[in-house]
């Protein structure tokens, strides 16, 4: 849901409905306040300089962004009523406390806070799963922050290749880094996606993606700090059913016991008489298989006698040869 609720607690559930109508399996808050992210200050580091929410201070950005915490009660109450599970991404210790008394069924670390070990070995502590986004994180802050987890607790472990651009240009996702991390980790890997359109997430469910984050808006045409790259109802119902085609199509590994019928086989493109000898002109090799001769066989066909009289197009069997 992201900033994409625009402060109002009908949108929210709006949007909780959306999602499960949708057929995703998850909606996720984000749970912060300005205040618990940066500092109201006019300082030059604190003005967004470039980037799509350039022209702004950080703490009027987060001000502007964030859920009121009063909502989260009801969100959570909401979703568990229609059978979609919510949970949240924490962005300091009391946005854990809170997500605990609610009873959340998991934790989301966000990329920029990987790097905050306490954040993470709090959540882990609380014996929910946790998934760790990796942004910008370097593969040695991803292995400090996963055993920062694990050492806190954490027994569920899932971790998101994730690009922190607004919207991400598909050549900068590297998919194959999804494979990378479940080697490296041993862990559920997935994407938090910030490109453009469903083609990049459903194409991570084949490289071995089990996880998709996207974010969601009711209509493209609502302005909040995340709307300009979110998607919209439809949209995301045409993700899940091209994740769950994925999901199906990929199957196991599997190869048939049997060679096919709808092949060629040996056939008989001549008349021939009991005793003929059969040569190339009496041969050929096509369709419909079903026949007991195989085309790579032909050659040892040639130059036999045939037991019995049999017409063209008759498919050849070892015992109709001497």
């Amino acid at each position: 849901m992201s900033a994409n609720h625009g402060q109002s607690l009908s949108k929210a559930k709006e949007l909780v409905y959306a999602a499960k109508e949708a057929g995703a399996d998850a909606i996720k808050l984000q749970t912060y306040r300005a205040d618990t992210l940066t500092m109201k200050c006019d300082l030059p580091h604190f003005y967004i300089n470039e980037g799509p929410w350039k022209g702004q201070y950080l703490y009027d950005l987060y001000e502007g962004a964030y859920m009121p915490w009063d909502f989260h009660a009801q969100l959570f109450e909401l979703a568990n009523k229609i059978g979609i599970t919510c949970f949240s991404s924490p962005f300091d210790s009391t946005a854990v406390d809170l997500l605990a008394e609610l009873n959340a069924p998991a934790y989301k670390i966000a990329s920029p806070e990987l790097i905050d070990h306490d954040l993470i070995r709090k959540s882990a502590q609380t014996g929910k799963p946790l998934i760790l986004s990796t942004g910008g994180a370097t593969l040695p802050e991803i292995a400090e922050a996963v055993k920062v987890a694990k050492d806190a607790g954490a027994t569920e472990i899932a971790v998101l290749k994730c690009t922190s651009t607004y919207p991400a240009p598909p050549e900068s996702i590297n998919l194959n880094t999804i494979a990378h991390l479940k080697d490296a980790f041993g862990v559920p890997v997935g994407l938090s996606d910030h490109t453009l359109g469903n083609n990049i997430p459903i194409a991570s469910v084949a490289v071995g993606g089990c996880i998709i984050e996207k974010h969601f808006v009711m209509d493209k045409t609502e302005k909040t700090a995340d709307s300009f790259f979110s998607m919209n109802p439809e949209e995301l119902k045409q993700l899940v059913d091209g994740v769950r085609q994925v999901e199906s199509a990929l199957g196991t590994v599997s190869y048939p016991d049997e060679g096919s019928k709808a092949r060629r086989c040996v056939y008989l493109v001549k008349d021939v008489a009991q005793g003929e000898i059969l040569t190339d002109m009496h041969l050929a090799q096509m369709r419909p298989g079903g026949g007991e001769i195989q085309p790579k066989e032909i050659k040892y066909v040639v130059g036999r006698k045939v037991v019995k009289d049999m017409p063209r197009g008759a498919q050849l069997k070892w015992e109709d040869l001497s």
